[in-house]
């Protein structure tokens, strides 16, 4: 398997989705504002989405892909398949009762997740009726999850990688289509978006697992011994892998207590979701089966060496990113979303709050990119332990920053637990010599910072002067945001080669061997 070509399909079709997520949210942003509706809204989509990426995507792959890895290296395919068909059964059972029970026990589950809505009943029933619309999605998105995780181990990445584009398209066409020309309640219209959306992404990964050759029968339920090894890892991954959600889950209930914090903390979420999705999730997708086969094969040196390449990669691209969107979060929010119902006011806030959750950027990559490590080893024991302090420092610096600057403070304080959060799961990998920095890692590293730094300074001396632009008419900041944003691309990777932080010739000769192999 190429590394970088399976990272280019993987952030090629994540980069097609986030730039329609992007245009989503700047129509969103125009049709609901910040308003009580964008509120009842965003807490009901994050519903769901929290226990998809807890369960599905964070716990659910943690522990099934591995096994399903090794099944198919010691087994063949068709052993692996079994394993696929009855973990199927299982998990379609769960989540339907899951999602029921979610569904009758809403206005319950609601003042947990959301109790400073209590004091305004119409924003707490609508958005306990969002939620229940909404919550069928967790149940295709998780046998979403299962399809993409044997498509993924089978290094065919591209049909799980593009699934979220038809969220993003289904989203477009009721905000665009739907809502204008029909004009129905615009909460309820796109409660009914998000579950239309996720059938659409399970019969698309049905097709596609169809089409690779894979057709998964749907036995009865039972608890076979590699389903059973598959629920055993999943118990502590679900706090390791899906840390970061349950984090803005904590953040969603303080946000809650002061109006409009929850839609700013959701439109800076969405900005900084742009780098960490085409970058941390990319290479976290795809190192968890390289590493997963690797060490079934004996290849550890060879797992070593795809860590060190890993981490290298993801913050030549990272780093960057965190230094543009903590020098210019202003212009890049106005732009994106100062239109229509989102005011001035509203950018300026979300701005401050992109520049708090952009500081912690590089963690939240080298989590997704550390994790693997341990699960590729059927280790999701650590990752839990690391996910715990985790979770304890955001709790405490959540309640203590939001008293203190408000809901900059959440976004802070997400930041500085990921932090926590990479910092032991680095130790960990290092002390079992799973994580041992190469001479070409400690000599680049250094050399990224600098250039990441050089077009910071650029971007900031470039802001100032561009401010008349930046601060007209619609046209004019698009284009002052676009020379900001290629001007620092340019300087980044001008001085990026000039440091040798990055090898392009490297890069072309991968990619050329990789068309030669083929």
């Amino acid at each position: 398997m190429s590394l970088l070509r399976s990272l280019a399909t993987v952030g090629g079709y994540t980069g097609i989705s986030r730039i329609l997520g992007f245009v989503r949210d700047i129509l969103m942003a125009a049709v609901i504002g910040t308003g009580p509706v964008a509120d009842a809204f965003f807490v009901a989509f994050r519903f769901p989405n929290f226990f998809r990426r807890l369960f599905a995507e964070g716990a659910f792959s943690a522990a099934f892909v591995p096994l399903f890895s090794r099944r198919l290296e010691e087994d063949g395919r068709d052993a692996a398949v079994r394993l696929a068909e009855e973990t199927l059964s299982v998990l379609t059972a769960v989540l339907l009762a899951l999602t029921l029970a979610a569904m009758a026990a809403m206005p319950q589950l609601m003042h947990l997740l959301a109790p400073g809505f209590a004091d305004d009943h119409e924003k707490f029933d609508q958005a306990v009726l969002l939620t229940r619309l909404t919550f069928p999605y967790l149940l295709f998105v998780s046998l979403v999850a299962l399809y993409g995780g044997v498509l993924n181990s089978l290094y065919k990445f591209a049909a799980m990688a593009a699934a979220p584009i038809l969220l993003n398209v289904f989203f477009i066409a009721t905000l665009l289509a739907v809502i204008p020309l029909a004009d129905p309640p615009a909460g309820p219209a796109l409660a009914w978006t998000v579950t239309a959306a996720g059938l659409a992404q399970f019969l698309a990964l049905i097709w596609a697992a169809r089409r690779a050759g894979i057709t998964l029968d749907f036995p009865l339920p039972r608890l076979t011994p590699g389903v059973r090894r598959t629920l055993r890892l999943m118990g502590p991954g679900v706090a390791s892998a899906g840390a970061l959600q349950l984090n803005l889950v904590v953040g969603t209930i303080i946000a809650s207590l002061q109006p409009g914090a929850v839609s700013y903390l959701y439109y800076a979420d969405r900005v900084y979701q742009l780098p960490l999705g085409l970058i941390g999730i990319a290479f976290g997708i795809v190192l968890l089966p390289d590493l997963s086969r690797k060490l079934r094969a004996g290849q550890d040196q060879a797992a070593v060496d795809s860590l060190n390449r890993g981490i290298e990669l993801a913050l030549l691209l990272t780093l960057p990113a965190t230094v543009a969107l903590v020098a210019i979060p202003w212009p890049i929010v106005t732009v994106l979303f100062e239109r229509g119902a989102f005011d001035a006011e509203a950018a300026t806030a979300t701005a401050w709050a992109l520049g708090a959750f952009a500081l912690g950027l590089p963690a939240y990559v080298l989590i997704k990119i550390l994790q693997p490590g341990f699960f590729a080893r059927e280790d999701t024991w650590s990752p839990f332990v690391a996910a715990a302090w985790m979770v304890g420092v955001n709790i405490v610096l959540t309640v203590g920053l939001f008293y203190w600057i408000g809901f900059v403070g959440i976004a802070l304080a997400t930041a500085i637990a990921a932090w926590v959060n990479t910092g032991l799961l680095a130790l960990w990998l290092h002390r079992a010599r799973f994580l041992v920095a190469d001479a070409r890692l400690k000599s680049r590293l250094p050399r990224i910072a600098l250039a990441s730094l050089l077009m910071g300074g650029a971007l900031v001396a470039g802001e100032a002067f561009a401010m008349p632009w930046l601060t007209g008419n619609l046209a004019e900041r698009v284009a002052a945001l676009a020379v900001l944003v290629l001007g620092g691309m340019a300087v980044y990777f001008g001085c990026a080669v000039l440091t040798r932080a990055a090898d392009l010739r490297e890069i072309v000769r991968t990619f050329r061997r990789r068309r030669v192999a083929e």
